[in-house]
């Protein structure tokens, strides 16, 4: 790590490979994943917490990115949309039209993900209380419900 005009070189893990960035203590997670490396699947919505739209992994848990900083980061994993390799939630959003305009689509993936992991097989209440912590405007919700649950069956 060294310092340069008030930023620091620092190195992050993300989607499994150390990346170097140049960030400012008060720079968030947000914003050096979208501006510093290029990885633009978490998204700006809201920036305050509420809509999930910047959802990420770290360490296998959601975490919105927009109230995290790249500080905080680090010697974490962090997992963004673009690292889930197509994965099997991916592949029931799009069998399950579980998504319109698509903006919040990465955050809702990362939750469904990290909500496989964790609760292999949990009842409806716990499905719907994971996905409250992301807002789609489109109101895709039903078919986003209809995906995680596709998943978690194993029908997909």
């Amino acid at each position: 790590m060294f310092f340069l005009l008030g930023k620091t070189v620092v190195t992050l893990t993300v989607n499994g490979e150390e990346r170097e960035v140049l960030i400012r203590p008060s720079d968030t997670l947000l914003y050096t994943l979208r501006a510093e490396l290029g990885l633009t699947g978490a998204k700006p919505g809201c920036e305050n917490g509420d809509c999930g739209a910047c959802t990420v992994l770290v360490d296998g848990r959601p975490v919105k990115s927009c109230l995290m900083l790249t500080a905080e980061a680090l010697g974490r994993k962090i997992t963004t949309v673009e690292g889930l390799r197509e994965a099997p939630v991916q592949k029931a959003f799009i069998e399950k039209f579980a998504f319109q305009c698509g903006y919040c689509t990465p955050g809702f993936l990362m939750v469904c993900h990290a909500l496989k992991e964790y609760h292999p097989n949990p009842p409806d209440h716990v499905i719907d209380e994971w996905l409250q912590s992301n807002i789609c405007r489109c109101t895709s919700f039903e078919e986003i419900g209809k995906a995680v649950r596709a998943v978690l069956s194993g029908e997909i």
